[in-house]
């Protein structure tokens, strides 16, 4: 187990490992979507998962996510894996209930690292409070590990990534800069402290941060991951049809992660994600390190969330004790025309 190295065996780790958002939207063109007057969100709303109603009182949460190791530990992996998964159900507002592995492995990898990689999955997805049901695996010469989630959700009560209004405050509740660790670590230029920091972060549920955002009148939330704070948060403004401002200097960091960007440990994730959102920011004069961490892809990140201008100061001191690091990041605007972002 101690020789085992399972990001040696992939080309890109967690989240970095997706699809540029801008590939997508061209891979999904075209596509039609069937109509059913129960399926309250869909593919086509680029959202964190699929929504269908059964009940007038319950709608089911739908999302599936999966990606290569992003740590050389099977446990450590299957943790920072299955948080991820879960989080799409959390951006919704919804309750994860069920949840299916979905695992590619090496056909010598050791059985003893297999099984660490799914009792990490497991015990988070326990941690969640739901229950993995079964799965499916095949052989493949580079591992990948996640889960397939449903969970349960009011379809009153459903939150989506579009419904951001003219005066929301954005909350942001988890630091950025994962994928410019992860990156640097690769080459050993991380600190072995600001390592296990990370990986804390990664393995950390957003359930704290759902708990506390439903009391409130939240208008919008997603989960900040493969696209970057800015990838999602253009995702918000389009579908909103809204403009962002973002302080930046209000946006936390991950410690040593400005510094590396400074030197230009950058993810190939970062660059897609420039290339897909860039034309819609107005940077201002903020540095371009400081950009290129916005641009960061983040492996299990934070919520993203658009309140009420009314309830946020009352939910923003319940997330200082809920969430790894809650920031009060900025606000929505309407559209002008032109730029969606606008950074500060």
């Amino acid at each position: 187990m101690e020789d085992i190295k399972l990001t040696k065996l992939a080309k890109c780790a967690g989240c970095g490992a997706k699809v540029g958002a801008g590939v997508l939207a061209k891979l999904l063109d075209g596509i039609r979507v069937h109509e059913d007057p129960n399926l309250l969100v869909g593919f086509d709303k680029s959202d964190d998962a699929s929504v269908y109603k059964v009940t007038e009182e319950l709608a089911l949460v739908q999302t599936v996510d999966f990606f290569p190791p992003i740590d050389d530990d099977p446990y450590t992996f299957g943790q920072i894996a299955a948080t991820n998964a879960l989080s799409d159900v959390y951006a919704m507002g919804g309750e994860p209930k069920l949840a299916l592995n979905i695992m590619a492995v090496p056909e010598n990898l050791p059985k003893e690292a297999v099984h660490a990689l799914l009792r990490g999955g497991y015990d988070k997805v326990y941690e969640a409070g739901a229950i993995i049901t079964g799965g499916h695996s095949i052989l493949d010469e580079e591992p990948k590990y996640g889960l397939a989630v449903t969970g349960f959700v009011h379809p009153d009560k459903l939150l989506k990534n579009c419904g951001a209004k003219a005066g929301d405050v954005l909350f942001l509740t988890k630091p950025l800069g994962i994928g410019i660790l992860t990156t640097a670590a690769k080459a050993d230029l991380a600190s072995d402290e600001t390592m296990a920091y990370a990986k804390k972060l990664m393995t950390t549920l957003n359930k704290g941060a759902r708990d506390v955002m439903v009391k409130y009148r939240v208008h919008a939330c997603t989960d900040v991951t493969g696209f970057s704070l800015m990838g999602h948060g253009l995702e918000m403004a389009q579908g909103s049809d809204m403009e962002l401002v973002i302080d930046t200097a209000a946006v936390d960091f991950v410690p040593e992660a400005r510094e590396l960007a400074e030197m230009g440990i950058l993810p190939a994730g970062m660059y897609r994600n420039r290339h897909f959102a860039e034309s819609w920011v107005d940077a201002g004069n903020v540095p371009l390190a400081v950009q290129d961490i916005l641009y960061d892809p983040q492996t299990s990140g934070g919520l993203l969330i658009a309140v009420d201008p009314e309830d946020a100061d009352v939910m923003y001191e319940e997330l200082k004790t809920a969430v790894p690091s809650a920031q009060r990041i900025g606000y929505v605007r309407p559209y002008g025309g032109g730029k969606r972002i606008f950074l500060q």
